[in-house]
């Protein structure tokens, strides 16, 4: 029952006056006539009563002749007006529509037709007296794909919660639970239902919350977003789906006007998605077409195999979707493979296939359901670019299709760069600046290395000629750097007769002894780089006689070099020696942007006003300072060198990398650093007891932040290094990743900012604030798929040896905890990199197998009923009960090796 007082608490807030006249359109069985009556009575204004069974035709005469100004219609009138009637609503003032979904291009239209129309959104179920929140749309973002439902209204309270009845994030989907003056006393003679939908108030003794069964989430702008009904989740061969999901997607095409989305079982053991379209003013869209727009939003389980078109969606009285009333379709065959069909697709189709290591790619598969991320997207681009077609990682990233992304490649040579030798005075970019800042005692012995196996037909002849070329084409590696008025300067400096390259012929040695010196050299090696005088690479072939593979050993300091950057040197080794192989002159890829050019655009950007409205986020108290991490042994800050420094390396199966790198990322919409963050978070959350982990995330820092420059095929080290304080969110795993993910998307341009603020910004006092906010003791970096680059098909693979120490054992280490992680021979490897002075070994294993725990967990729950994700025949693990599952944990590799320990 709904009392008289409820309905001052609907009327008083709203926007009416007595000049205003109120069409009474709803039937008074029906609770949208509450608000029409009393709104005009209370507030004075003229009410007009249409005809009880008034056709539609009718009500654009009687809007006309009665002068309304005031109209209230259901969603599905509020379309039909719209498309049929939209220019004799011209005299209305206030236009107001709800009790189902808003269609994003109807809204639209009466904002780009009707002058001086407020359009509103409002939203309530019958239990809340008509109208709980309402949303004044003065603007739609031309990528919303729907109408905000706003805030509440006075005297009303919404509340976002999970399953457990507790407040999820800004930006975290959970049900609608609704208090305040507005609620009703609860269902006439039916307590049952009564008390399962009114509900104890968990935040105020004594009152209750009606429990809406609606979806929703808050935006960063503090509006509700409306995503759909708990009760319209459906289950299809074995998913849990969202229909409304399915639903914005369709209308967020330009071609569809209005859509829903059943589930339906026309026969037996034959339930299907079935989507019903009404297409927007002009041709059809085809099924194919709607299908290839939707693969490219949606998990392949989400896409209808059957879409009907029809001229209207069936209505019932009340003007809402009469979902009943939907014919059933004809059977339509679905095909799961679809070729590329135009040229454009099947080069990118080719190029996908050769990156992410796939047999064939088809025209609606997805890059990243396909194991794609942020890194081989740099990848795909250069090569894209070298076939001729230009492309950007922003658009990868909005069109995640081969058949989409087609459509938006130019057939270009790309950008302009400079071709010839690149010389001159070179800013610091922000991680060279943060590089010495860290006032290392041996800032010349801070490197990268590779050592790798190598076959017979790499000789030393070959090997000298392609470095030598390697220092032409790519101009970091000449890089050098001077003291200058106690700061560095760099600059490039000219190709010389001098290559660093070297044999050391150890095939006289037993193989034990060969192994001791090839370290050792390495070790020696390592240390000899000079800054100052350059060169700033080393690279070493071992010999080590005729039936045993020869080793190459790659050393470059890190000033000079990332791991994007090792992809394309390694890259252009083995092109290069080939084509030397063949008889060949070398030939590389033209050159993309210059290292030089980035650092003088970075320092451009460093003045603009843009960066400056990035300030209020890295200044603001969103790094909070947090506990200091446990410490087992030593707190001192000398106990943290690089001489101290140990190794704990885990490794996740093939099958559970498969897993991760295609099967989550498409039930959640995800890439993997999202979900390895999520794992890091809890496993760390579960060590120091504390609900957030302060770190520092390395991004690969190619960041596409000024047109006419491409950094796809460009050597240097450019890597963005910035802190972000992640909260560990409580709930399913699925929920814990959807946290986490909501949490980075909201860090602006992906990091990059953080750097120029604080090492290249003018104004030192922004600097200093910088400098002085608390410092994160983990830091933790994806470096990506190495299978592409150091495959067995490949020159060369990883060699067992060690490649010696990369850092000076002296220089003070940067962060407590540093954990690294790839993919190589299709597992995820994961290195815990710890000072063995200030941690026991044990503590970091135990947090490793936290980790990997975490992980195991997420995949699990991505095939379970609550995820809507694969069967269990899938993913076998699905399948183990607790205690199998606790053996399988028991049995992860820990592939462990100590360093200095």
């Amino acid at each position: 029952g709904v009392v008289h007082r409820n309905i001052v608490r609907l009327i008083d807030p709203a926007p009416i006056t007595a000049q205003d006249v109120v069409l009474q359109l709803a039937p008074l069985a029906f609770d949208a006539s509450t608000f029409e009556i009393w709104g005009a009575l209370l507030h004075g204004a003229k009410l007009v009563l249409a005809e009880p069974d008034a056709e539609i035709s009718e009500m654009p005469r009687l809007i006309q002749s009665r002068g309304v100004t005031v109209l209230w219609l259901t969603a599905g009138l509020f379309h039909q007006v719209v498309d049929h009637h939209l220019p004799l609503l011209a005299g209305v003032r206030m236009l107001l529509a709800g009790g189902d979904v808003l269609s994003v291009p109807h809204v639209r239209r009466v904002l780009e037709q009707l002058d001086g129309c407020r359009m509103i959104n409002g939203y309530g179920p019958t239990e809340c007296t008509t109208f709980t929140t309402w949303h004044e749309v003065s603007e739609l973002d031309e990528r919303a794909t729907s109408v905000p439902i706003g805030a509440p209204l006075p005297n009303t309270q919404t509340y976002v919660l999970d399953e457990h009845g507790e407040v999820v994030p800004v930006g975290i989907v959970g049900e609608l639970y609704i208090g305040g003056a507005g609620l009703a006393r609860g269902y006439l003679g039916r307590p049952a239902l009564t008390a399962e939908r009114f509900v104890p108030h968990p935040f105020a003794a004594g009152e209750r919350l009606y429990r809406t069964g609606d979806r929703v989430r808050w935006s960063e702008h503090g509006t509700l977003e409306f995503l759909g009904r708990t009760d319209h989740q459906v289950k299809v061969r074995g998913y849990r789906i969202e229909l409304g999901e399915i639903e914005s997607a369709l209308t967020s095409h330009a071609a569809v006007r209005q859509a829903v989305v059943l589930a339906r079982e026309d026969g037996p053991a034959e339930k299907r998605l079935v989507g019903y379209i009404v297409p927007a003013d002009g041709a059809a869209p085809t099924s194919a077409q709607l299908r290839d727009s939707l693969a490219q939003r949606l998990p392949p389980h989400m896409v209808p195999p059957v879409l009907v078109i029809l001229d209207e969606l069936p209505l019932t009285p009340n003007g809402k979707i009469d979902r009943r009333a939907l014919p059933a379709p004809e059977t339509e065959a679905v095909e799961r493979y679809v070729p590329p069909r135009t040229p454009t697709e099947a080069l990118l189709a080719g190029i996908w296939a050769e990156v992410l290591r796939q047999e064939r790619v088809g025209r609606s598969d997805n890059f990243f359901e396909l194991g794609g991320d942020s890194i081989l997207c740099i990848q795909v681009i250069a090569r894209a670019h070298q076939a001729g077609l230009r492309l950007t990682s922003r658009q990868l990233f909005q069109h995640q299709c081969i058949a989409e992304l087609a459509e938006v490649a130019i057939s270009a040579p790309g950008i302009a760069a400079q071709q010839g030798i690149v010389s001159g005075s070179v800013p610091l970019t922000p991680i060279q600046a943060w590089f010495f800042d860290q006032r290392l005692p041996a800032p010349h012995h801070y490197n990268q290395a590779f050592l790798l196996e190598v076959g017979p037909e790499v000789v030393a002849e070959r090997v000298e000629q392609v470095v030598r070329q390697l220092l032409v084409q790519h101009d970091a590696l000449r890089l050098r750097f001077h003291r200058e008025d106690s700061a560095y300067r760099q600059a490039h400096a000219a190709p010389d007769e001098r290559v660093p390259f070297s044999v050391e012929d150890l095939s006289e040695l037993a193989e034990a002894r060969q192994r001791e010196a090839i370290e050792a050299i390495a070790a020696e090696q390592q240390a000899s780089l000079d800054l100052e005088a350059g060169p700033l690479l080393r690279v070493v072939l071992f010999e080590l006689g005729p039936q045993r593979p020869r080793r190459l050993l790659w050393i470059v300091h890190h000033l000079a070099i990332d791991g994007v950057s090792w992809r394309i040197l390694l890259e252009d080794f083995e092109r290069a020696h080939q084509q030397l192989s063949l008889g060949r002159a070398i030939e590389l890829p033209p050159k993309t942007t210059a290292f030089k050019a980035w650092a003088e655009r970075l320092l451009e950007y460093a003045h603009s006003d843009a960066l400056d409205e990035e300030l209020a986020f890295w200044r603001g108290a969103d790094l909070p300072e947090l506990e200091s991490l446990p410490r087992d042994l030593a707190a001192d800050r000398e106990a943290n060198t690089a001489a101290s420094a140990a190794h704990v390396t885990v490794a996740l199966s093939a099958e559970h990398t498969h897993a991760l790198l295609q099967k989550v990322p498409a039930v959640y919409h995800t890439q993997i650093n999202d979900a390895l963050l999520t794992a890091l978070v809890q496993s760390f959350s579960r060590w120091t007891g504390q609900p957030a982990l302060l770190l520092d995330l390395e991004g690969h820092g190619r960041e596409e932040l000024f047109a006419h420059v491409e950094l796809s095929r460009t050597v240097g080290w450019f890597t963005s290094l910035f802190p972000v304080r992640l909260e560990a969110c409580a709930g399913a795993p699925g929920a814990a990743l959807e946290g986490i993910k909501e949490q980075l998307r909201r860090i602006p341009n992906k990091g990059i900012g953080y750097g120029v603020l604080r090492y290249l910004h003018p104004d030192p006092a922004v600097r200093e604030a910088l400098r002085s906010a608390p410092a994160a003791e983990v830091s933790f970096n994806y470096l990506g798929q190495l299978d592409q680059t150091l495959s067995d098909s490949s020159l060369f693979r990883p060699a067992p040896e060690s490649s010696g120490p990369a850092h000076a054992p002296q220089g003070q280490r940067a962060h407590l905890l540093e954990v690294n992680g790839w993919v190589l021979g299709g597992r995820l490897h994961l290195d815990w990199n710890y000072s063995a002075r200030v941690h026991r070994r044990a503590t970091v294993e135990r947090l490793a197998q936290w980790f990997l725990e975490a992980v195991e967990a997420l995949i699990v729950h991505c095939q379970s009923p609550e995820a809507g994700g694969y069967s269990a025949s899938d993913f076998p693990l699905a399948q183990l009960d607790h205690d199998q599952l606790d053996e399988v944990f028991d049995q992860v590799e820990f592939e462990c090796e100590e360093q200095g320990a």
